[in-house]
């Protein structure tokens, strides 16, 4: 027992010789302030044990999490300070995603914030056949700061709205109910149980990572401490291009890899940018600015893109042919590891190069443009939309009925 005791004591000297220097100490109670949070859950007996967990978050690892969202780290402090959001909230991005705005989850959740594609749409996120912009790093970051918003203004404490963050409104609401009060120790309480173990350990894991990578002295000690500087960093702007426009065409203008353009541009699913509508964007490094306005062309016409859905009989190398490419340059395009198919499959295509004209769906005499289902819309709303019988749009699309659903690409022939 009395080792027990020792060992318990000698935890918490440790962890509290951590969070408590000089540099550190005020930076950790505003921390807990902008969490709503009172100094008293420094004393956690969980959040003291997580002292195991400080060794670890010390290592390299920890450090290049940072050291990954340092492009996007600049942009979404910015936000969240605009907004009127803790920058606290920045660990939560890393505790859901490692700053890895490619990150899944088995619940269909992806990029920085890790939206689920529902809370994605509802936010303003759009998600098609060639843009994800959960993966946006500006775009997910404002439906983030939208989101955190509602959930503090419907719980008044910024440690519930994240904590509703990780498991939903419902639990939340039912773990106070239960409870009988939102106070933080109570709700976090091991024996009652009231949420979920995740998110039990979820508040402690962003505020030990806010602590840690505010720390000077362990940044000093791992020959990181440019990261302190962080916010500093030039990063990246935002260019209005036109639809469809190649990456590799912007990228050769500006003077860096093709690799390099596609990291600051994770939403874009292809090695261009959306070709719907008349405008488009990508993000560039912010040292390249003056560089495009000077030397991509915005004049040339990019190389137009349709979706086409493989038939039964589909092969790479036949859908290849019909649109006068090789199988490759199919593959590359499509970003594609096998060249197996099954049918259904939506496969982008170079608009207005099919070879054979019972290829319908990117052939330039009939398509006017491609239209991207929204929620609320029918086929008799996008046919009355466009003046197109309903009849001609499933026959354009090789439908098998009238059904659509989001996000779904429908090919408008010209009337």
């Amino acid at each position: 027992m009395y080792k027990v005791i020792l060992t318990l004591f000698l935890v918490f000297q440790s962890l509290h010789a951590f969070l408590n220097t000089d540099n550190n100490y005020e930076k950790q109670l505003t921390a807990l302030k902008n969490f709503d949070l009172p100094t008293t859950f420094l004393k956690d007996s969980i959040f003291i044990s997580m002292n195991e967990d400080v060794e670890m978050y010390k290592t390299k690892h920890f450090l290049r999490e940072l050291e990954s969202g340092d492009k996007f780290v600049p942009i979404l402090q910015k936000k969240m300070k605009e907004a009127g959001v803790p920058p606290e909230f920045l660990y939560l991005a890393m505790t859901e995603s490692s700053f890895d705005p490619f990150s899944s989850s088995s619940a269909k959740a992806s990029g920085i914030w890790q939206f689920i594609p529902e809370t994605a749409r509802r936010y303003g996120l759009v998600e098609n056949a060639f843009v994800d912009e959960r993966r946006d790093p500006v775009k997910s970051t404002e439906a983030a700061i939208v989101y955190l918003q509602r959930l503090h203004d419907l719980f008044g404490k910024w440690y519930l709205a994240a904590l509703a963050y990780n498991c939903g409104e419902g639990t939340v609401t039912k773990a106070i109910a239960k409870a009988g009060t939102d106070d933080i120790n109570v709700l976090l309480d091991e024996s009652q149980k009231y949420l979920p173990k995740e998110s039990r350990l979820y508040i402690r894991k962003i505020l030990m990572m806010s602590f840690i990578s505010g720390s000077t002295d362990i940044m000093l000690d791992n020959g990181s401490e440019y990261l302190l500087n962080r916010a500093n960093n030039a990063t990246f702007v935002k260019v209005s291009v036109q639809s469809g426009t190649s990456l590799k065409d912007v990228a050769e203008s500006i003077g860096i890899s093709l690799r390099e353009l596609k990291s600051y541009n994770p939403h874009l699913k292809h090695a261009f940018t959306s070709p719907l509508g008349e405008k488009s964007y990508l993000y560039i490094p912010q040292d390249r600015q003056i560089t495009f306005t000077q030397n991509f062309d915005q004049t040339k016409q990019p190389q137009k893109y349709a979706v086409y859905n493989t038939q039964k009989g589909d092969s790479l190398q036949s859908v290849a042919k019909k649109y006068g490419m090789s199988y490759q340059s199919l593959m590359e395009l499509n970003n594609l590891k096998s060249a197996a198919l099954k049918p259904k499959t939506e496969i982008i295509v170079p608009l207005g190069t099919a070879t054979h004209s019972s290829v319908t769906v990117a052939s330039a005499n009939n398509v006017e443009k491609l239209y991207v289902i929204k929620t609320g819309d029918t086929i008799e709303t996008v046919s009355k939309k466009y003046d197109i019988p309903v009849a001609q749009l499933i026959k354009t699309n090789k439908k098998k009925n009238a059904l659509v659903k989001v996000g779904e690409s429908i090919v408008i022939p010209k009337n």
